[in-house]
Parts: C-alpha cells; structure tokens; sequence
C-alpha cells in the first residue's frame, strides 16, 4: 500500500502472419463498404474521455470480431479503417509490449511514486462500455501522482480492468512472453499542461498508465473486491450498464511495493497516440476465482442483443523498437547499456518476484 502524500511485438502478432501480411487497406475499404454500417463510420473518430459518461472512445473497433454479421475492426485492422488511427499500424512507440526481465535497465533517478488523495476517500461510476469495466471518478474528487518518470504531477482520470476467457491470458503486458490473468490500468492525464484527458491524450508528456497485473487467488485486493463484489458486478452486465462506488480508497488497490518498471509507449486503443508513460508494478494484485468468473458473465452487448463475452480484451504486444524499460530495482549484476542512452552505466537484473 502506498500511504497518502508519501514518498513511497507486431514482430511476434498473435494474429496469424498470412491475415495479417496479406490484407491490404484496399481489401478493407472494399469489404467495407460492402457493410450497412460503413457509411455510419468512416468519418474519423477522436479519443473522447473529458465527459462523464461510458463512451470513453466512440470509434467503431473491437479486440475481436463479432458474431452478428457486421466486420468491426480487431486489432490488426485499427490502423487500416481510419486514417486518424494510423499510428495504431505505424507507430513505433506502441503499446502493449512484451517485457525481456534480463533486458531491464536500472535507473537510479527513478524515484518512488508519490500518491495524494488529499485524505479524502473517493467516488465514481463503474461502467460496462462493452469493452472495459471503467471507473470513472467524480470530479470533485482529486487523486494526483508524481515521482518516478514524472516530471509533471498527473490526475487520475479511469481505472480500466482487462481480463481473458481463461486464466493464462488477460493482460496487455507480457513478462517474458507470459500473461497473467488480467490488468488493472490507472489513467493519469497532466494537469498541470493540459485542461483534460482528452487534450492530453494528444499532446506530448500527456498520460501516464500506471499498470498492476492480476493473479486469481484465494482472496481479493480490498479495493478490486469493492468492485467486484456479486452486489456490484451483476449491476453492470450488460453495456452502458452504471453503478455508483462510494468511500474508495485508492490506495488500497495498489500493491505493497515502490518497485515498478517503465517504459515510453502509446495508449492501447484508437487512435493509439504515442503519449503514455507506462510505469508497472513490481508486484501484482489478487482476485478470486469466483470473481474472475463474474467478471467473464458481462457482456459487450445490451440485453436484446446476443451474449458476447467481454474477456479477451487485451490488444496483442507491439514491437518494442529500440526502447529502452526502466526500473528502479537496483540490482548489482552488470547491464547492458540502454540504447537511447549509452553514455550512462546502467544495471539490470531479473525480476524474480513476479515469475513465481
């Protein structure tokens, strides 16, 4: 726990290379226009987090294809159906990505994570988007972080949870080429540069993701299990389903640690903008089983519409081009120099905490 105010690869797609290698833009186009739907959507859609509401993003994609006769984009189209999603396909700086432990670099001006509720507990709105369950928190309520990579303090704006069909999967990150069975994500906007999430999300030293990996247990993090408690989760089964938390600690939900990982990346839905610093927790948070399974009965679709699973909504790992992940383990085993920065005599180690 992390006390209030103290100092505390698309070169290895999961999707198969011939769909993936083979499909042209023109391909798409042409499929579809042969859909009903594309005349709804083929004017660019934007990032829209400022409101209040379940619609995070309004653009027309999924982490899977849906079994109701319409194409909507997975993943490895995002970039191809919308030229205002075009980093999703050329970016280099993407995000999800596969973390190599014997390739982290220690960096020792990292500093711990400094969290301030202002001693208040917090409010929000749990909401079934169809994608995501996303907790949105009041405005009157203020979480802010800084320290670590951050020069700048950031506001907390959504908590989004990712999560698989089955227990070996669910997270966007990969350790070593193993996922864990889900994500918590902590969406941070720069307040201190930029109005809202929304302008930052577009603009440079924009967001910071702090990220926490889910592991099923016999017992639950106190904040996931206010969340994920029967009274609550069957509140949003299905989407645009709301339901109003009150009295949240947000310190509770992340785990007893200051150790974490970075690295520079992008957000992982359209338009995919390359303005995230990601900062994961050297330790995971626990859920269990019986929540895990609640969480795999929502649905992406309304009541009238057949049942679809929200589980499996992680983006495949993107490649990681050269960049370097950080972390402020000090180790004292001899690294590799980051690429970016081969002047600085840097350490690194694996991290065997979480391969267990």
């Amino acid at each position: 726990m992390v006390p209030t105010g103290s100092v505390v690869s698309e070169g290895e797609n999961f999707i198969p290379g011939p769909k993936t290698v083979l499909v042209t833009q023109s391909f798409v186009a042409s499929h579809l226009r042969s859909t009903r739907i594309w005349e709804e959507h083929r004017q660019p859609s934007h990032f829209s987090a400022q409101q209040n509401s379940p619609k995070i993003h309004e653009g027309w994609w999924a982490y899977k294809e849906v079994v109701q006769g319409s194409f909507v984009p997975v993943p490895s189209f995002w970039g191809l159906v919308n030229s205002a999603w075009n980093l999703c396909s050329v970016g280099k700086r993407q995000s999800p990505v596969n973390i190599e432990t014997s390739h982290m670099i220690f960096d020792p001006f990292l500093t711990p994570l400094r969290i301030n509720t202002g001693g208040r507990k917090v409010s929000g709105t749990m909401y079934n988007t169809g994608r995501h369950v996303s907790l949105r928190l009041d405005k009157e309520h203020l979480v802010n972080i800084s320290g670590g990579p951050m020069t700048y303090s950031h506001r907390l704006e959504e908590i989004r949870l990712h999560f698989g069909s089955e227990d070996s999967q669910g997270s966007e990150h990969l350790l070593n080429g193993q996922a864990f069975s889900g994500e918590v994500q902590l969406i941070h906007y720069n307040h201190e540069l930029y109005t809202n999430v929304t302008e930052a999300a577009k603009s440079p030293n924009g967001l910071v993701v702090v990220s926490i990996f889910i592991k099923v247990s016999d017992s639950s993090n106190p904040f996931l299990n206010r969340m994920l408690n029967r009274d609550t989760i069957t509140r949003i089964t299905y989407k645009n389903d709301a339901y109003l938390l009150q009295g949240l600690n947000i310190e509770e939900l992340y785990p007893e640690t200051s150790s974490f990982i970075t690295y520079d990346g992008s957000m992982t839905i359209p338009p995919c903008y390359e303005t995230a610093n990601w900062i994961i927790m050297n330790k995971p948070v626990y859920i269990t089983r019986m929540q895990m399974h609640s969480l795999r009965l929502l649905s992406q679709n309304q009541p009238s519409q057949i049942f679809l699973s929200m589980s499996d909504n992680f983006r495949p790992v993107q490649s990681l081009n050269n960049r370097c992940i950080r972390t402020n383990i000090n180790f004292s085993l001899q690294g590799k120099d980051c690429p970016n920065n081969r002047a600085q005599k840097l350490q690194y180690r694996v991290n065997e905490w979480l391969l267990k």
